[in-house]
């Protein structure tokens, strides 16, 4: 890696030096991801990036079920929370780069390592926007639509203090139609997964 030459001016170029850094340290990742790549460029399939994405998710669900504590009351809705949020913010932070991956797949049958740093660019919300204005993915954007305007929801729901949102989860009626709203979610991000996959090889890789 090539350090930048230090300069006296400021916050400003602390921040470009930042993110010349952060930069440096995707590319280098990505890399490392896509050694085979240079042997493999017409069919490039990024399996182990996928799979890592997958492993993470579902660390994410064991790490929640290791540490959630289901008494006293407060701390069973502060679970529920943490749950709601886990089935929203995360779920959508793994899988909107799994779709991202997987429209560029089938749309040239490889993926390159530049395509990898685009995406990185895009927050969560924003893969979902890219999705949703590609052309041949036509038949798949009234779901993208569908996950953009359920994660809006779940974003007006959480602008609140913690505290203020546990009570609302110790709520019984409250926290069920929460966490209703939670699964719809993912069901919603199955169907995108299915219109997206079409039975690929890159599909089936993600889902066996």
């Amino acid at each position: 890696m090539t350090w930048p030459t230090p300069s006296p001016h400021g916050c400003c170029c602390y921040l470009r030096a930042s993110r010349y850094f952060y930069d440096e340290i995707v590319r280098d990742v990505i890399d490392g991801y896509w050694r085979d790549y240079q042997d493999h460029q017409a069919n490039f399939m990024p399996a182990f990036l996928a799979n890592d994405i997958l492993r993470i998710w579902r660390t994410f669900c064991v790490n929640y079920e290791a540490r959630t504590k289901r008494e006293p009351d407060d701390k069973k809705a502060s679970g529920k929370l943490k749950n709601y949020k886990l089935k929203h913010s995360r779920l959508l932070t793994c899988y909107s780069a799994l779709l991202y991956l997987l429209t560029l797949y089938n749309a040239q049958n490889s993926v390159s390592p530049a395509d990898t740093v685009a995406m990185t660019k895009l927050t969560p919300t924003g893969r979902l926007e890219w999705l949703r204005d590609r052309k041949d993915l036509e038949d798949a954007r009234k779901t993208i639509i569908c996950l953009l305007d359920q994660y809006n929801r779940f974003l007006d729901t959480t602008n609140f203090e913690e505290d203020e949102l546990i009570r609302r989860f110790m709520d019984k009626e409250t926290g069920r139609r929460y966490m209703e709203d939670a699964s719809k979610f993912g069901d919603t991000m199955f169907e995108a997964l299915q219109y997206i996959g079409r039975g690929s090889r890159f599909h089936r890789l993600l889902v066996v």
